[in-house]
């Protein structure tokens, strides 16, 4: 019952305060991130009454599976970026920006990181500059399409974001297990080449594989479905299945080996929209039924904002530096790669304003970084809690700014809103 209620509230307090910021014209997701700020462990949760708020962090944590399914769908939903037609235009171009402005941001954090502990010395370690830096790459794909759909965006900018976003995961999983790498061998002193390069590069391409595979199993089963309530269930049931699946490691060799729930759901979206006739209905239908998810993923991710974090001044100042240098890491590379493969001039001017959220994907690694290099780790963690905190709230606010400059969000006329509203009322 306790888990009940606490998910009713979840789901009001999201739908409230985006009835409050609406007024504001800021993006519904800001609205549920802040929702669950007031719900979590810092405001309603002190009073200590569980289901109305959230007591603790671990409180939070109880509703982990719900965050996975909710990743797992906004994955698949990405994957509808990845048709064939599409492509042919923005393939190329989104591959290589997507390089581009994953690596400058990471090669600049980096840097200023090493100078960081350079000036510090062992209050910030050289293998928590290197984790940095790898977590950088990241940006957070739920944010980046929750603002795109909110607001119905269309254009060139919108037509390549997507695919970015989704690219830019695999560059950070690939990164990041390589820089892991390298910071555990600075600690033990010697270099393990084959966990090093060899770990990364299996765990993106067998869940590229586990995607295709479902995917194709999922365009063979909807052929013996006809109604769309059918067709819906089996797409929600591959989904949940695939999501369960990349939760699970894998032994090859003296290797362990895991899967990208975000690589796997995404891929199998690309395979099913790439080869099944009705995908675009099944999409649009599967979109409209994960609205509360979603709702319920930014609220709970809102309450699991540490702000514990602000107590530390040496964290606040490390976070500011991060935050700062990521960004113009971002900025630069998105603008540098798209100039180079000629896009629009929107894509060379916005588009790195666009890919600044970051979450879930950095908080995992930061949460890996704990578990493998205690304090050292740890003061990664609290470093990336800072800055998913801020991003995650000026974030999706910047991002529809961007689109908004781009032409690419087009609010209705008040004359024609005057006129639908006549309407209305006059049909009434």
């Amino acid at each position: 019952m306790e888990q009940l209620f606490a998910l009713s509230v979840c789901l009001f307090a999201g739908l409230f305060m985006s009835r409050i910021i609406k007024r504001l014209k800021l993006p519904a997701v800001t609205a549920y991130l802040i929702g669950g700020i007031l719900i979590g462990p810092y405001c309603l949760g002190r009073l200590g009454i569980r289901g109305l708020g959230f007591v603790s962090h671990e409180n939070v944590v109880e509703y982990k599976l719900i965050s996975e399914v909710a990743l797992g769908f906004i994955a698949f939903s990405i994957g509808n970026e990845f048709r064939l037609s599409q492509l042919k235009k923005t393939g190329r171009q989104a591959t290589v920006v997507a390089f581009f402005e994953a690596l400058a941001a990471t090669f600049l954090v980096t840097i200023v990181m090493i100078a960081l502990h350079m000036i510090l010395g062992d209050k910030f370690p050289l293998p928590s500059a290197l984790l940095l830096g790898a977590i950088a790459t990241a940006t957070a794909p739920a944010a980046t399409l929750m603002v795109v759909r909110q607001y119905k965006a269309k254009g060139s900018l919108t037509d390549i974001l997507l695919p970015i976003v989704a690219l830019d995961d695999a560059i950070a999983l690939a990164v990041f297990a390589i820089f892991s790498g390298i910071a555990g061998a600075i600690n033990l002193g010697h270099l393990d080449i084959a966990s090093v390069l060899l770990a990364p590069l299996l765990e993106i391409v067998l869940s590229l594989l586990l995607g295709a595979a479902l995917g194709a199993a999922l365009t063979f089963c909807e052929k013996f479905f006809f109604s769309n309530s059918k067709r819906l269930s089996i797409c929600l049931t591959f989904v949940l299945f695939a999501s369960g699946l990349a939760m699970t490691e894998i032994q090859i060799g003296g290797l362990t080996v895991g899967f990208s729930s975000l690589l796997v759901c995404m891929m199998l979206g690309t395979v099913f929209c790439n080869t099944c006739k009705f995908s675009e209905e099944m999409m649009s239908k599967t979109d409209q039924w994960t609205a509360p998810i979603f709702i319920l993923f930014f609220v709970l991710s809102g309450a699991e904002l540490e702000f514990s974090v602000f107590a530390d001044i040496a964290i606040v100042g490390a976070g500011v530096v991060y935050i700062l240098t990521r960004s113009l890491g971002k900025y630069i590379g998105a603008s540098v790669g798209s100039r180079l493969m000629k896009c629009d001039d929107k894509i060379v001017k916005y588009l790195g304003i666009t890919l600044l959220p970051q979450a879930g994907v950095a908080l995992g690694m930061s949460l890996a970084a704990t578990e493998s290099m205690g304090e050292q780790g740890l003061l990664v963690r609290n470093i990336t809690l800072f800055a998913v905190l801020i991003y995650e709230l000026v974030g999706p606010m910047l991002t529809k700014i961007a689109l908004t400059k781009a032409g690419e969000i087009s609010a209705k006329p008040e004359v024609v809103k005057r006129v639908n509203t006549g309407r209305e009322r006059h049909e009434r």
